[in-house]
Parts: structure tokens; C-alpha cells; sequence
């Protein structure tokens, strides 16, 4: 006998069902030697019989029974004989489904032709029923001996125009328990599967069909929580699937991240757990700790947590999502492979089961006969060692789902700190408060009661509420613990009573402990953080995961993500731009977590912001592109020049951008089309949506300022720079660069950058001219003391420096023309003996310590500094006076 089909006699051997089978339908014995070595396939299943010539529903129950007696006999021979993996036993299955419901479909309503075809009111087309597979079924993870769950759907309402009329309702009413009973009903030859009707809105007590409208009523008005897991998996089987998804995804998946999504599954596997105990059901390995439902719910609760912005997490199968999981470093790709290794032992393990009589069960048998039968096809030579590979499996799905699912406070003793906010009306907490640290008690007390007596805090739901107050004891315990408490707490407090009427947030910082001394911290160290925080909680997300949050950024990698995400769009401009800024605003997040930790000197962070604000722009670009209807070409020729701190590659959190466009395209509509792409690209990154802006953009560095045009050729602005441009633009140049988009363009641009700050020069014009412009500057901008930037001696006397130095001489001293930075165009002209050494480097002090202060001022959201620089103005104006023979004023 050729080894493939010895497994039809073990496979005899090990099930009672398929035994029974072959020897009462010898035909199927010869037909499952003829085609053991393939899986059985659709086209199989559609070529089992002619089923067009189907003429009754009788006849097609008893080829549909005939047709399942088949595929499971097949199934059970290729599995227990190792011929099938999972993944072949669970599609299979839920593909005879699928072919089933769609087979009885024509033949149903072929049944009821007499009442002629539903038409819809209002669009007066012909109305087809749309089921939907829920549960298993939805994923394409049916077992072998399951019921499946569906939903019977129709458009709109009408009626037929048949003879005999019915309202749609009703008619597809009928069409659904004609499709039930030729599924469902056990005849003399089986039962095809078993159809649940319970997951419809309103269970059993609810109408078997619901038109379109009546299903989105109902999800937006009595939609449950545990409903928004059942409709996870939800696939449309038959039907329209178009129609249904705009208003069943966005029930399921939140645009923002549902941490409540925690409180609900955990509710709802509570319920699972009473009934599991109450039946004495601990060794049912579906519901039982560590089993298949415990797998499922931790794919899951990430699914509704993330899933809406996340589109990758928006799938039905639990495998596939797990492998997004592990992608995502949501979950550790070891704890991946142990639950999927754990959930691939399970559903053997309930195939197993369920082939010893096809038998809807999940126990464990109790019989040592069957035992032994079960230990042996899952490869173990006694039942003892199987059974110790179960419990081990079990055992890593229970920690794993702990480790997910555990809330802290749960069980736990009320925080010491709880009676202190609790009474802190009525009480006198300023004691307690000094001795927890904080310097000015009665200010922070006051704080707390006026947060507890606004009308925010005050109309809070009461689980809101709830979720706060077990908030506020930790809270108030870590400020405490910073040298700035009071400052600390009330940065966090004013955050917290942002987000309060979010209790998805609220959930968070509750199931994440570790978080509220991460976001204190954050806090503690600047002002900045937390306001951006406030306007954006959000990054709250971004507290989860230090391994994250201060992981250096592989911009690569980051890129291929943010395309990823934003092809998930599917071409929603709202939904791309809301993406972009949730990108930037996470990635600035963890740029300034990082920085606050030390991990970045000043140049190196300005250079990572710099190529954030390259990415997105990029990015931008190339999707805003795809927004503009009768373009000629799938990818523009355009490219971003970057001006000043762009430009210089010195950008600060909050920097704007200073840009210019060029494009290159012959076509007669270039001009027009390249406009439009340059409004877009603005509207894209200055516009205010629900996730706030991205970036503020400058466009007057452009050829005629405000009043010239949005976009230059490159050879228009070649021209313009050497007949038309003023000495500031010419300045303006020496820190521009090409930022992004088409190639080509941008090495043009370089070659007239360099081509204009060579052009040969009068230097004693030009040192009037620079001196001329830098005191018209002071006009606008007066020197004040506490003001790096434009105090004398300050920040813009170093650029007007090194500017004049680049359009005096780099037509002799080339090496002035790299858009190298301030500081090492200093080192450069020194080298090239344009300036004394000494002042050179005092300059070079002075400029890396101005941006140093400049950029913690910023962090404490403050212009000014705290302590002026008086001896670094004094350097810089020496070598002011050095440069341009004459002392600054």
C-alpha cells in the first residue's frame, strides 16, 4: 500500500465517524484513494455534481450532506495521516461553507419565484440578500464540527413584483430560513452544518433579516462592546460587501486608540471564566484557562485598541494578526511564537476531538480508550506526555493573557494617596502634601480642589470618573518625587483635565502604571512637553513602550512604515494628512523623550528633526500628487528646496519650514498643474484637522517674494538669481538645499547655488550692503540682552557673518560653498586664513552655546533667556569688527 494512503486505514482506526462513513458509502472509500494526495479545493466541490439541474431544495440538502460527508472524510484521512497542516483544515472547511451558502442561495430563490425579485423603494433595482460570516467563518478558521454564525442583511426596503407580493422584509425573511433549513436540518443523510442566528442585533429576540439602514441604526444607537469583537471577523459571504463596511468598520475600529477596549474584553472573558466554572468546564480547551478563546481575545483586544489607526490590524484571520503584532513590536515576536505555537497545538488538538464521532466538542475525552486514541494522533506515545505538552502549552497562554489582560488595581488595596484626594475638600492636605515634597502646598491644594469642583470633573461619567480618581493617588505620590512637584503635578493635572472626557485615555494611564512616571518625568523637564502633550494625547501611546520611545529612529525603516500607512488610506485625503501628523507628532515625541534623556548633543537632534521634516515633506509631496485629477505623469518632476533652518539642517520642535518650488516638465499644462501641487502640498501641511497641523510653511524665499509665483523652473530661477535677486536672497542661498522629490531637479539647484555664490564680487560693496541689511533687521528685531537670536553679538550677527564670508570669497575657497553648518563654515574660513583662529573658534563656542540656550528656553516654552551671554556677544562682535572693519552698534 503507498504510504499516502495508509492513512486511510489509521485514520479509520482513530475515528468513529469516518469509519462508519466508508463502509456504509463504499463509493466514497474508491473516490478518497482516487484524490487523497490533493486537498479538496472549490472547483472540486463545485464539480462534485451538476448543481445547476438542482431542482428542489430536497435534493439539493441531500448532494449537499453527500457533498460534506466527502470533504470531511478526506480531511480527517490527510490530517491524522500528516498530509494536511492547519491552515488547510480550517480553510477547507470554511470554504464548504462559503460554497454551501451560495449554492442554496439561487436554489432558495428559485423557490420562491412566485413572489417575482425584491426591488428596492428607492432605487427600484432588484435587492439580493447579503449574509455575512461571523466568528470563525469570517476568518476562513471554521473547525471541522462547527457551527457557523451568520447575519442575514438586505439593502432597502419595497416590495416583490410578482404575482404575489411580499415586502422585502418579509420575502428575504423566507429566503433566510429556506437557506437555515437546507443547512441546518438533520436528514437522513446528516446535517450540513449547524447555523447560529444569535450574533444578529438583538439576538434571538431579534428579526432574522434587517435591512442596511436598521443595522446602522442599530450599531450607532445600542451597539455593545462584545459586539464590536464579533464583528472583527465579520465577512461578507454573499452579497454586496460595499455596502455594509462604511458604517460596521468604523463601529468596530475607533480613529483614536480605545484603551476602554481593555475593560471590555476583560468583562467579557470574566462572563466566559463564571460560565466555564459554573458547568465545570475547566478541561474544555477552547474555553478553559490557556485555551483557544484566550489566544483569540489577546489578538484581538489589540485589534480594537489599534486597529483603527493601524489599518494592518484590520484583519480576520488570528494567525495573520499575529504576524502584525509581531511586525509592529506590539507584542514580542518570542510571545508570538509561543501562542501561535500554543494556539497550532489547540486546533489539532479540537480537530482530534471532534473526528472521534464528528462530535461538537472542545473536552477532553474521559475514557482511556479515546484517550489513548487522542494522545496518538497528536504523536505522543502515551497520554501522560500529551497531556504534559497541553498543560505547558496552557500554562504560556495563561501567562501571556495575564500579562495582557491584568489590571493592576484590580484586587489591589486603595492607594495610600486615595483619601487624600478623595477628602481633599474638606480637609487641610497641606501637611501631607509638604511631607510628600512638594514646596507650595497650599497652592497645589487648592489645584487639586479646583480640578474636583469643575464642572468638568463634575459631569465625568461615572466610569470616568472612577478611572481618575484611582489616578490621582499615584500621581500625586510621583510629582512628588521631582525637584519641581508642584510644577510637575500641575503640568500633569492640566493634561489630565484635558482628556478627561476621553476615558480611553484615562484607561490607559490606569492599565499602564509604568506610564504616569514616564509622562511625569516628561513633564517635569519641560513645558513644552507637556502643552504638546495636551494638544495632542495621543503620544500618551508613545509612554507604553520604553524600548520605543528611546529607540534610535531608522529612517528607512520609519519611511516604508509611513507608506505602508498611508497606501491603507486607500486615497482618503483626510485620513492621509490625519496619518502624516500623527507620524510627525509621534516621531517628535520620541525625538524630545530622547533628548530630554541626554541621548542627542543639539546638532545631532536638529539634524534628525531635519530629516523628519524631509520624510514628511517627501511624503507629502508624492500623495498630494496623486490627489490631482488629468495629471500627465505618475510621478511628478518637482522637487523642495529648503531655506534657513531647513535648509541648514538646524530645526527645533517647532520650526517652520521654509521652502521654495522647482520643477523641470515641458508639458503645456506643467505650469498649472505644478501650482495646484504646490497650493495641495500647503493646504496638506499648514491645514488644522482632528489631529491638529503638521508643520507651519514659508513660501516668500521664493522668486518675487509673495507676489511671485508658487513654482520656478529651474532655468527661471537661474535667471532670476543672477539679474533679478536682491543681496538678502543671495544670503538666503547659502543655506538652501534640496530637500526632496525629483532628483535631477535638485542637482540642478545646486549647480546655480554654487554658480551664484561664486559670482565675482566688490567686497567693500558687499560689506555695506550685509552691515545695511543687518541694521535694517534691527528695525523690526531690537537687541535685547535676553534674546540670543538678535541681540548684538547674537545668533543672526554669526549667519550675517558667515554669509558675507560664503558671497566675498567662495569663488577662491570653494570649500565655502558646503551647506555645512555655521559652526564648520567658521572652522573653514579660519582655515583658509579669511579670519583670525582665535575669534573664529570664540565664535564657534558662542554659536553652539546661543542654539543651546535657545533650544532650552524652548523646552520651557519661554523667547527668553534666563542668564545673558554677555562675554559670547562680546566675542562675536569682535569678530563683527574684524570681518567688516567697524564696531557693532
Amino acid at each position: 500500500m503507498p504510504a499516502n494512503l495508509a492513512a486511510i486505514p489509521a485514520a479509520r482506526t482513530f475515528s468513529y465517524y469516518l469509519d462508519r462513513q466508508l463502509s456504509a458509502y463504499p463509493e466514497q472509500l474508491a473516490l478518497l484513494e482516487q484524490r487523497l494526495a490533493q486537498p479538496f479545493s472549490q472547483d472540486e466541490m463545485q464539480s462534485f455534481t451538476d448543481w445547476d439541474k438542482l431542482d428542489s431544495m430536497e435534493v439539493l440538502q441531500t448532494q449537499l450532506r453527500k457533498l460534506r460527508t466527502a470533504v470531511m472524510a478526506r480531511l480527517i484521512a490527510r490530517d491524522v495521516g500528516g498530509l494536511a497542516n492547519l491552515d488547510e483544515v480550517v480553510r477547507s472547511i470554511s470554504l464548504l461553507a462559503d460554497f454551501a451558502i451560495n449554492i442554496t442561495l439561487p436554489v432558495a430563490r428559485r423557490s420562491l419565484a412566485h413572489f417575482g425579485e425584491p426591488i428596492g423603494e428607492d432605487s427600484g433595482e432588484a435587492q439580493q440578500m447579503i449574509v455575512v460570516g461571523m466568528g470563525k467563518l469570517g476568518g476562513y478558521e471554521l473547525n471541522v464540527s462547527s457551527d457557523i454564525d451568520l447575519i442575514f442583511l438586505y439593502p432597502e426596503g419595497g416590495e416583490t413584483n410578482g404575482e404575489r407580493r411580499l415586502a422585502n422584509h418579509d420575502y428575504f425573511t423566507r429566503l433566510g430560513k429556506l437557506l437555515i433549513g437546507a443547512l441546518n436540518d438533520i436528514t437522513f443523510d446528516g446535517q450540513v452544518f449547524r447555523v447560529d442566528m444569535r450574533l444578529r442585533p438583538y439576538g434571538d429576540s431579534g428579526p432574522l433579516v434587517m435591512s442596511l439602514a436598521a443595522l446602522e441604526n442599530y450599531l450607532l444607537t445600542q451597539g455593545r462592546e462584545w459586539e464590536r469583537y464579533a464583528w472583527i471577523k465579520a465577512r461578507v459571504i454573499a452579497g454586496d460587501a460595499s455596502q455594509m463596511e462604511p458604517f460596521t468598520r468604523p463601529f468596530v475600529y475607533r480613529k483614536y486608540l480605545d484603551y476602554g477596549a481593555y475593560g471590555a474584553m476583560r468583562e467579557l472573558h470574566a462572563q466566559i471564566r463564571r460560565e466555564v466554572a459554573r458547568r465545570d468546564m475547566a478541561e474544555n480547551i477552547k474555553l478553559g484557562p490557556g485555551g483557544i478563546r484566550e489566544v483569540e481575545f489577546i489578538a484581538q483586544v489589540f485589534q480594537l485598541i489599534r486597529g483603527g489607526r493601524e489599518r494592518r490590524l484590520q484583519l480576520k484571520s488570528t494567525r495573520d494578526t499575529y504576524a502584525v503584532l509581531a511586525e509592529l513590536r506590539l507584542l514580542e515576536p518570542d510571545t508570538v511564537e509561543e501562542l501561535l505555537q500554543a494556539y497550532t497545538f489547540l486546533r489539532n488538538l479540537e480537530h482530534r476531538l471532534q473526528y472521534l464521532d464528528d462530535q461538537q466538542t472542545q473536552s477532553l475525552p474521559g475514557n482511556e480508550e479515546n484517550r489513548q486514541r487522542i494522545a496518538a494522533s497528536m504523536g505522543f506515545a502515551s497520554w501522560q506526555r500529551f497531556l504534559d505538552e497541553l498543560n505547558q502549552h496552557r500554562r504560556k497562554v495563561t501567562r501571556h493573557f495575564e500579562q495582557v489582560f491584568f489590571l493592576p488595581t484590580e484586587g489591589a488595596p486603595a492607594h495610600p494617596l486615595t483619601g487624600l484626594w478623595r477628602d481633599i475638600a474638606d480637609t487641610d492636605a497641606c501637611g501631607q502634601l509638604s511631607a510628600l515634597g512638594y514646596q507650595d502646598a497650599e497652592a497645589t491644594q487648592q489645584q487639586l480642589r479646583s480640578l474636583q469642583a469643575s464642572q468638568r470633573y463634575q459631569q465625568l461619567p461615572d466610569g470616568s470618573r472612577k478611572k481618575l480618581d484611582a489616578l490621582m493617588g499615584p500621581l500625586i505620590e510621583v510629582a512628588g518625587g521631582f525637584d519641581n512637584p508642584d510644577t510637575t503635578l500641575s503640568r500633569v493635572l492640566t493634561l489630565i483635565e484635558a482628556i478627561s472626557r476621553r476615558a480611553s485615555y484615562l484607561a490607559l494611564l490606569q492599565e499602564y502604571p509604568q506610564t504616569l512616571q514616564r509622562l511625569a518625568s516628561l513633564c517635569s523637564a519641560s513645558a513644552w512637553v507637556s502643552v504638546y502633550l495636551t494638544q495632542h494625547p495621543i503620544l500618551l501611546d508613545e509612554l507604553l513602550d520604553a524600548r520605543v520611545l528611546y529607540a534610535s529612529p531608522d529612517w528607512p525603516q520609519l519611511a516604508a512604515q509611513l507608506q505602508q500607512q498611508l497606501e491603507d488610506c486607500q486615497g482618503d485625503v483626510e485620513a492621509k494628512m490625519d496619518t502624516l501628523r500623527h507620524f510627525q507628532h509621534a516621531q517628535t515625541f520620541r525625538l524630545v523623550a530622547q533628548d530630554l534623556a541626554g541621548m542627542w548633543t543639539l546638532e545631532a537632534l536638529s539634524d534628525e528633526l531635519s530629516l523628519l521634516a524631509d520624510l514628511v515633506l517627501d511624503a507629502t509631496i508624492r500623495h498630494a500628487w496623486l490627489d490631482i485629477p488629468k495629471r500627465h505623469r505618475e510621478v511628478p518632476l518637482f522637487s523642495a528646496i529648503g531655506y534657513g533652518k531647513l535648509g541648514g539642517k538646524e530645526l527645533g520642535y517647532a520650526s517652520d519650514l521654509d521652502v521654495i518650488f522647482l520643477y523641470d516638465d515641458e508639458h503645456p499644462d506643467a505650469a498649472e498643474l505644478y501650482s495646484r501641487l504646490a497650493r495641495k502640498i500647503t493646504t496638506w501641511l499648514t491645514s488644522t484637522t482632528s489631529a491638529g497641523v503638521l508643520y507651519d510653511i514659508d513660501l516668500r524665499l521664493r522668486p518675487n517674494g509673495s507676489s511671485g509665483l508658487l513654482v520656478s523652473t529651474t532655468e527661471a530661477f537661474r535667471h532670476y538669481q543672477h539679474h533679478d535677486a536682491w543681496l538678502w536672497e543671495h544670503q538666503a542661498l547659502t543655506r538652501a538645499r534640496f530637500v526632496c522629490g525629483d532628483v535631477a531637479i535638485g542637482q540642478r539647484f545646486e549647480a546655480i547655488r554654487q554658480e551664484v555664490l561664486s559670482l565675482p564680487r566688490e567686497l567693500p560693496t558687499l560689506a555695506a550692503e550685509v552691515v545695511g541689511m543687518r541694521n535694517k533687521m534691527l528695525e523690526t528685531h531690537p537687541s535685547r540682552e535676553d534674546d540670543v537670536k538678535h541681540a548684538r553679538g547674537g545668533i543672526v550677527d554669526v549667519e550675517f557673518i558667515v554669509q558675507y564670508l560664503i558671497l566675498a570669497h567662495a569663488r577662491q575657497v570653494p570649500g565655502l560653498l558646503a551647506n555645512s553648518g555655521n559652526i564648520a563654515l567658521l572652522a573653514t574660513a579660519a582655515e583658509a586664513g579669511l579670519i583670525p583662529a582665535e575669534l573664529a573658534n570664540q565664535a564657534r563656542d558662542a554659536y553652539r552655546n546661543y542654539r543651546r540656550l535657545q533650544h532650552a528656553s524652548r523646552l520651557n516654552d519661554s523667547s527668553k533667556v534666563s542668564h545673558a551671554p554677555l562675554a559670547y556677544y562680546q566675542h562675536v562682535q569682535a569678530l563683527w569688527q574684524a570681518v567688516f572693519g567697524l564696531a557693532a552698534q
